[in-house]
């Protein structure tokens, strides 16, 4: 891909490099070249056509059918419309699929295609009739559109027209231009590694250096300043446990996803100031391999920033550290004791643990029964509204290119594109989930997004109730939200609040006893 600026490609969240089942080597993945540290850099599947350009195994060269032999096989292909089944390849109703899922609720009606000159959607088409679609598809230079067909090419296992699609998509993204050139590029790149079938081994393949520690963090917290996402979660989730532990005189707050602690800085500020004194707090941390990577350390250094904090408010606290994976933890690891009100908080991190798909055990239901049987005061849930769970492939990639089309739109409003760090946030921040998403599968596929509608049935059959959050918290998200562009939007349904941009639903916030 030609990109304007040269940057590396971004850490895979919670996979193993060295997981077993992966067999692909990086002298392989020479071959796809995509996301490195370099200022020209092609992206090409593998195809063994004629055209295929040589290259050295240093080299990055993009498959692609040269000028003459592309004219002169569209010319053989319409004196030839009867053609064989080989070349009549194209099945209409596929790109009906790929309009329906393009004209769905969330994609503002865009016209994907003039399906008014195609031919109904059980005839096959010529190679002719294709490749017409496809050239007249280019000129329009829709870039949404172009992705989608090439991810419906993918998945139809039309590995030539993948290829040229790819070589013409490489001159449409750019990690300095507008939002969905931006998200374009990781788009793209997502689909290259997929082609490799690659799965958590992409990284290591792509020599991807990964930014250090201290970087890191400051990306996520320009990312948390820049966008309201996160506040807007902390705080739906904060008024919550305040209400519910607010005659409590001892509260403990499991935390699936400590990460730097942020969460309960304002909390322990609001407890603080609590009529009558604050609660004695007790904060059990669970960590992830990310969060660790950007401290620079342990939980040990959450725990210290926080007791600080809690002494310079003088609220009783106290911090444990459990060193399991959420996926693993057991009530022995959460360290209950007699008197104290539970409160447990699953802030953007459920979505990461296996689902039933995965094997014989739903580590999410069961999640929910270990916890349910806690007798939690409140537990909060704080979630991306996008469903790229258990849908194939296709749908997964279109629900995926709209949704963090919206987040790019945001940053880009908040964020100026001559900012210097706006493309490690992006790249570090948001595109190493977007090519978990495309790329991977089965268990190395850790980005498992549900609607809230999911999520609810899944309380409910563990038995919680809703929790109704309260109309203080609407409105000060509300006076938060005057701080950002006026396209975020604000609902209240379905017992719960969903931050949006543009009316896109982009995160949902609720809680349950």
């Amino acid at each position: 891909m030609q990109y304007q600026e040269s940057y590396s490609c971004p850490p895979i969240q919670n996979i193993d490099v060295g997981s077993q089942g992966t067999h692909l080597s990086a002298m392989t993945y020479d071959q796809y070249c995509t996301l490195e540290s370099s200022s020209e850099i092609s992206a090409c599947p593998v195809h063994n056509s004629p055209s295929t350009a040589s290259s050295s195994p240093n080299e990055c060269v993009v498959s692609q059918p040269n000028s003459q032999s592309y004219h002169s096989e569209l010319q053989d292909s319409s004196e030839n419309t009867s053609g064989s089944p080989g070349s009549e390849s194209y099945v209409i109703h596929k790109l009906r699929e790929l309009e329906t899922a393009m004209l769905g609720p969330d994609s503002d009606n865009l016209d994907m295609y003039n399906m008014t000159a195609m031919p109904g959607p059980n005839q096959i088409v010529s190679e002719a009739e294709k490749w017409k679609f496809l050239v007249e598809m280019m000129s329009r230079g829709d870039l949404k559109e172009a992705l989608c067909t090439c991810a419906l090419a993918i998945a139809n296992s039309d590995m030539f027209t993948v290829e040229w699609l790819m070589s013409e998509l490489r001159q449409m993204v750019s990690v300095t231009g507008e939002p969905i050139q931006r998200l374009g590029a990781y788009m793209l790149e997502g689909l290259v590694a997929r082609l490799a079938s690659s799965g958590s081994s992409i990284y290591k393949a792509l020599r991807c250096k990964e930014p250090a520690g201290a970087d890191l963090l400051s990306y996520m917290h320009l990312l948390y300043e820049v966008c309201p996402y996160f506040k807007f979660g902390y705080m739906s989730a904060n008024g919550a446990i305040a209400d519910a532990v607010k005659d409590e005189i001892s509260v403990h707050i499991i935390d699936f996803q400590i990460a730097q602690g942020s969460q309960w800085v304002t909390l322990l500020q609001a407890l603080a100031a609590r009529p009558g004194g604050p609660p004695h707090i007790r904060i059990t941390g669970i960590d992830d391999s990310t969060s660790a990577y950007a401290r620079g350390g342990g939980l040990d250094i959450v725990g210290k920033r926080l007791l600080k904090l809690a002494e310079s408010y003088k609220v009783p606290f106290e911090f444990h550290a459990a060193g399991v994976s959420a996926s693993e933890i057991q009530v022995e690891n959460l360290g209950i004791q007699p008197g104290e009100a539970v409160v447990v908080n699953f802030a953007l991190t459920l979505h990461h643990l296996p689902d039933g798909s995965l094997g014989t055990q739903n580590h999410r239901d069961r999640l929910l029964r270990l916890v349910k049987s806690l007798s939690p005061k409140v537990v909060t849930l704080i979630e991306q509204e996008s469903n790229t769970s258990t849908v194939p492939f296709f749908a997964r990639f279109v629900e995926t290119l709209n949704y963090y089309q919206a987040i790019f739109e945001s940053i880009d409003v908040t964020l100026p594109r001559e900012h210097k760090e706006r493309i490690n946030v992006e790249q570090h921040c948001l595109a190493r989930e977007v090519v978990n998403i495309i790329a991977c599968e089965g268990a190395e596929r850790v980005e498992r997004h549900e609607h809230l509608g999911k999520w609810i049935s899944r309380f409910e059959m563990a038995g919680f109730t809703p929790y109704p959050l309260s109309s203080f918290v609407n409105f000060t998200i509300k006076t938060l939200l005057q701080n950002y562009s006026e396209k975020y939007t604000l609902e209240e349904r379905d017992g719960a609040l969903f931050l949006g941009w543009m009316n896109r639903p982009l995160v949902a916030a609720c809680a349950w006893r």
